[in-house]
This record gives C-alpha cells, structure tokens and sequence, in this order.
C-alpha cells in the first residue's frame, strides 16, 4: 500500500528487479511459512539462558502466527507502525515475524534507547503499538513509558514479562496462543498479508543530523539483503547460527535472525557480552556461525580461559559494524580456529563482505566484494563524479538492496542521494581493480563506539547547554576495548572550570544515553581551527593520542 514519506523505486527499475528475480517477490512472513512448510520439525530457536526455550520451525510458525491475529484483534490494522525494542529473547523473533504477517510496519529500538529518542521515532512514524519489557536488568521501564505515552496517548503497549501486567497493559503471553479456529486465523493473516513492495520496517540510522533518521525497507529490498549476504559467506540449512550482538541492530537482525529464517537454519540467542556465556553457548549448541562485532571478537580472543570451552564447531565468524585490524582478524583465526568474514553493512543497504575463498589479504585489509552482483558501487569525487578505480572517493551504491530514501525526511535526501540515484554512504572507500573494498576514512563526523555509530553533533549540542562551556567538540579517542570510545574538547568559558564527573552528571541528566557520554574530557585554553572557523578535529584527534601516550594509555 502506498505510504506516506515513503520514495517508491523508479517504476522501470522496480520492473527490472522483478523481471530479473533480483526481488524475490516474498514477504519476511513468506521466508517463515516456507521454513515452516519444508522443516516442521526441524530445531529454529533456542534462547540459551536459564529458561533454555526451543522452537521447530512449526512452533515457531504457530506462535507467530497468534501474535499476528491478536495484534490485529486488538485494533491494530495493516500498515500500521509498532515500536519493537526487546533484547536477545525469542520474544523478539516471534514478534517480528508476528508483525511480518499481520502486515504491520516494525520500528526498531534499542533496548538503550532513551525516551528522547524514542519519542522523536515515534513522531516521525505514529505508532500504534510498542512491545518491550517491563525491565531489562537494572532497568525500570514504568517511568519510560510514562514518558513516551504522554506523547502517544493511543500506544499500545505490549510486555514481554513474567508476571501479567497491571492496567491497559498487554501481556505478550496472551498474544502468544489463540483459541481462534484454524482457517480463521489463516483467512485474517491471508487478508492482511502486504504486497512484497511495502515497506516492511523502519530502521534507525545515525548521522550528523543529530536524532535517529528513519531508514525504510521494503520486504523486497530487504530480503536481497539477507539472501546475498547469507550466500557470499555460504550460509545453509544445516547452520547453527550464534545470536550474541543485539538484535536492537541491523547487524543481528539482518546476518542472523532472517538469514536463519530464510534459509531454515537453526538460530541460538545469547543476551550477554560476556565472553564466557559466549563460548558456552557455542560449545552445547555446537554453533557453526556467529555475527560480531570487533569489540566482541577481541574480548573472546582475549579471554584467559577461552581454551576450557569447546568451540571447535564454530567455523565462521562475520564481522562489521567497525574496522577490523588486521592484528584482530589473524588472532582470531587462530585462537578459535573458524574463517574470519570481514563486512560492511548499513542499514540503507550497501552490503560488501569477503568471502571464504578469500585469501589473507582481503580478509585483514579489505571488506570483500559487494553482496549482490546487482548493486552498483562507485566511489565519487566532492562534486559526485565517479572516480577511477584505485582512486579514493566516497563510497555509493544504487540497485536492488538498496533503499530508497529516508522516511519524511526530504532534506536528508537531497543531502544522501546523488541525481542519478546513487546513496552516498558517507565513508571513504577505494573500489580496487580487483573489485575489492578498502575504507579509508569517514566524511561524515561519526564516532564508531563498539560498532555503534555516534553523531559527533549529538554530543556536542548536549555538552553545549552546560553554564561553563564555551566551546566543545567532540572526537573520537582509541580504546582497546570498545575501538573507539568519546573524548570531549571542551574550552570553558572565562572564570569557569569543567571536571569529567560535572560533565557526565549534566548529560545523564538531560537524558543523553550513556553511548555519548564521554569517556575523556579535555580542557583547553584555546580551540585550534580550519580555515572555515570549525574546530579542527584532525588536530584534536592527535593532541588526544599525544597526551593518552604521556599517560601511558595508549
């Protein structure tokens, strides 16, 4: 159905990819149906904590299925959007494939998400419904959704909770099963089952532009996504796929959730960084593949007791959201034995990997060729011409996984796409002759913390309301852990004085979530600058390598 703040693909190419079967013409609730239909029986879903729940295929198809009809019993209708933010449970799963097949449009979160964000998302996308739980660890929800309802009078919320909630609160337990008759639950999904060209959810992505834009995906499109990248690192039925990043990012959704989905693999969800729940869970569900992070991957392969597990199952490891080193990729292959897949990914759609194949080179310096042989990359010089291969530029990509515009955001648009449609990514990039990816930097001012990409802006325009700052901006410092974590420049103003402690305190306590608090605060009498009167972060950057080396922390 058309959708309002949605750019539908040009007609003629919309026609090619069709022709061509580059889209597959299937919804996400398809992928689950067909898993289902040709493995009823077949082990899809393990939650490897305490609880340790398992699903076939058939179960899990079933469950689906009643969140689906209940959802729509409730009052929700097709095409409306609902807030998901679960971590790594099987709530998760049999909720997105509950919206897939009522024809709801799911909005990504975070569990992490600060009310701030979440009210901004869901301004921009009205939404009818919210699922998350009651509290996650330490984290009290009431006052959250307190919060966000005061915004969204009509949200319904929807707990993913032990114990029935209290009020006009839905308990997801009681939109796991339905007494309905059989065809009648069929006949309701059947009539709200959504074209393949509708757009099937909104993810989050970052910028400069300080709040989340939201990043729209078609079933179609995003489906091109998860078949090429699951078959460029020769994914199969018989995989036992490790679901440790969270699944509030594209990473975990895309790499392990759907591609386990659409392939009738077996997936294993794992809530913790822990290195140590990590390997356990590898070694009793004998998992043959994992989606990582590079911040993960270095605390497994630095784990001083990584030889009492078992992981010789494990035969792959995807890794991307951050710049692997090359030191990280060998230690890797080595300590744990598997084949270490360097990615590139967004959540607009560009998606480049290397592949098992691939020789050392490619793996340590290079993110592979693109995933779909029908995306067109290029890299553009500052006016947007193309420039030769062997030439650095700005990495774009235009084509059947690749999407279409941000959601109500014109603006944006005209910023990210070039006139003959190309998305410009923001990262520099050389395409060599060989068609392999080398990224070279960043236009954009984006700090990567832990594969998560952090507005630059978003930190400064907090830190700026503070009474004693002048000037501030942010950088990116190393960290061996995190690969980069947030270092503010801070120049006061006359008279005053700034501490770490003062600063952390303000922002936590103007909601900033903890992503962006910085880690690093560092006084200066004066702000070096460009030419253009901005603060001069290349020299910032140094000035704080410089003194952490001083320090002996570098």
């Amino acid at each position: 159905m058309p959708l309002e703040g949605f750019t539908p693909y040009d007609p003629g190419l919309a026609k090619l990819y069709d022709r061509k079967r580059w889209w597959l013409g299937l919804t996400m609730g398809d992928t689950l149906d067909r898993a289902a239909d040709m493995y009823p029986g077949k082990e899809a879903l393990v939650e490897a904590d305490g609880k340790e729940r398992r699903y076939t295929y058939a179960e899990l198809r079933r469950e689906a299925d009643a969140v689906a009809y209940n959802l729509l019993q409730s009052g929700l209708k097709k095409g409306d959007f609902v807030l998901v933010m679960l971590p790594n449970v099987t709530e998760f799963v049999t909720t997105y494939y509950g919206l897939q097949k009522a024809g709801l449009v799911m909005v990504l979160l975070t569990v992490n998400h600060t009310a701030k964000e979440i009210i901004h998302l869901a301004a921009l996308t009205e939404p009818k419904g919210w699922v998350l739980p009651a509290r996650y660890r330490k984290t009290d929800y009431t006052d959250l959704i307190a919060e966000v309802r005061a915004a969204n009078p009509d949200l319904k919320v929807i707990q993913v909770t032990d114990e029935k909630p209290a009020g006009d609160i839905i308990w997801y337990n009681d939109l796991a099963k339905t007494d309905a008759p059989a065809d009648k639950v069929a006949a309701t999904l059947e009539a709200a089952r959504p074209d393949p060209n509708d757009v099937c959810e909104i993810l989050p992505s970052g910028g400069t532009t300080g709040l989340p834009k939201g990043c729209p995906r078609t079933h179609n499109d995003y489906l091109c996504n998860v078949e090429y990248k699951a078959k460029a690192w020769h994914y199969t039925v018989d995989d036992v796929h490790l679901v440790a990043s969270t699944v509030g990012h594209n990473l975990a959704l895309l790499v392990g959730v759907t591609a386990a989905v659409f392939f009738g693999a077996k997936q294993v969800m794992v809530d913790s960084t822990r290195p140590a729940d990590f390997l356990a869970a590898v070694q009793k569900e004998k998992c043959t593949r994992t989606a990582l992070v590079p911040t993960l991957v270095s605390r497994i392969v630095s784990f001083e007791e990584l030889e009492k597990y078992d992981v010789s199952s494990l035969e792959k490891i995807y890794v991307g959201a951050a710049n692997s080193p090359p030191e990280l990729v060998k230690a890797a292959e080595q300590k744990l034995g598997v084949l270490y897949v360097n990615a590139f990914g967004m959540v607009e759609g560009p998606c480049s990997e290397t592949r098992p194949p691939d020789d050392l080179y490619a793996r340590t310096s290079t993110i592979g060729r693109p995933v779909c042989p029908y995306d067109t990359f290029a890299t553009l010089d500052p006016e947007g011409k193309p420039t030769a291969r062997g030439v650095e530029g700005e990495l774009a990509a235009k084509g059947p996984g690749i999407f279409t515009g941000y959601f109500r955001n014109p603006q944006a648009n005209m910023q990210s796409f070039t006139p003959d449609g190309f998305f410009r990514s923001g990262d520099l990039a050389v395409i060599e002759e060989s068609g392999y990816i080398r990224i070279t930097g960043r236009i954009k001012d984006i700090i990567i913390r832990g594969g998560e990409n952090i507005a630059a802006r978003d930190i400064e325009d907090v830190i700026s309301g503070h009474p004693a700052v002048e000037y501030v901006a942010a950088v990116g410092m190393p960290d061996k852990d995190l690969g980069e974590v947030v270092c503010a420049v801070i120049k006061p103003k006359p008279g005053k004085t700034v501490t770490l402690e003062e600063i952390s305190a303000y922002m936590t306590g103007e909601g900033a979530s903890k992503a962006i608090v910085p880690a690093r605060v560092e006084v200066v009498d004066e702000m070096p600058l460009t030419a253009a009167g901005k603060a001069d972060k290349k020299v910032l950057r140094e000035q704080v390598k410089a003194n952490l080396a001083k320090e002996g922390k570098l």
